[in-house]
């Protein structure tokens, strides 16, 4: 086989390739892009013809689903839930995750199986564990019900991520600020926390995106309506016997909007958290 011939096939291998990924890609993003265009149809046009463009886009299925559905309001609710619980993960286990890296103390490797055990073990299988521990504390239905759900739930994947992540800062560091006369406490927070700003930010990111986005426990341990986050308020729009399909996608697109924002702006700072601890120095 000819040099010409090598090259041909590898031409036509790329440009294959290329083809399937463009595909790929355009499956991905079309449910979105058809929530969106949809979102700003009648039902009757939706009934109609679910993929057609609409004819006249409206935009008073965002009004209903704002004022009639409650969204800005679950809006609120989700927004407290992912900022508490933010803050307290990422301080949390930034701590946890330091003494465990630096300190080789004993129990550490109890203490670190269990977080580990933490990403193993499905979360959905302690619902109803926890939905009782609750009722009997009587923890249900209150604004901080969800947040030591969440808290619990948020902290190994954070530990293990930022636990690599310091093991690969060297040591040295630490030693040299030590005998510069630096604290333990001062090291940790001035030297080496900003170092771990891009897992930090990776943390952030991702424990925002899953509390946004949480439903079962949301379901199950509220009932007060005032306190309910924007995926059980997205149930609004669907009846025992119809759903309002475009207020729906509407509401959707409410919900969806600021994730994709978030992950549009900080998408770098996740693949440079998730990958900048794997390998130790």
């Amino acid at each position: 086989m000819n040099k010409a011939a090598i090259k041909a096939g590898r031409t036509a291998g790329s440009v294959a390739l290329n083809v399937f990924m463009l595909v790929f890609s355009l499956l991905s993003i079309f449910p979105f892009i058809w929530m969106l265009y949809s979102s700003l149809k009648t039902e009757a046009e939706f009934a109609l013809n679910i993929i057609a463009l609409p004819k006249k886009p409206i935009f008073s299925n965002y009004i209903n689903a704002i004022r009639t559905g409650h969204m800005g309001e679950y809006a609120l609710n989700s927004l407290f839930n992912c900022l508490i619980t933010v803050v307290l993960v990422a301080f949390a286990t930034y701590i946890v995750a330091y003494f465990l890296s630096r300190y080789n103390f004993k129990g550490r490797t109890v203490v670190y199986g269990l977080f580990v055990a933490g990403m193993l073990i499905p979360v959905h299988s302690l619902m109803v564990p926890i939905f009782v521990e609750y009722r009997v504390v009587g923890l249900l239905n209150s604004r901080f019900t969800l947040l030591p759900v969440y808290l619990s739930f948020g902290m190994p994947m954070a530990v293990f991520l930022i636990e690599s992540f310091i093991g690969s800062i060297p040591i040295e560091l630490e030693e040299a600020a030590l005998i510069d006369g630096s604290s333990m406490v001062r090291t940790m927070f001035t030297i080496i926390m900003p170092l771990c700003r891009p897992v930090l930010a990776t943390v952030v990111i991702l424990t925002f995106m899953n509390t946004w986005n949480e439903f079962p426990f949301a379901l199950v341990l509220i009932r007060d309506n005032a306190l309910k986050t924007i995926p059980i308020g997205l149930r609004n729009f669907q009846g025992a016997y119809t759903a309002q399909y475009t207020q729906f996608m509407a509401g959707m697109a409410v919900s969806l909007i600021p994730v994709m924002v978030v992950y549009i702006l900080f998408y770098k700072k996740i693949i440079v958290g998730m990958t900048a601890g794997t390998v130790k120095g």
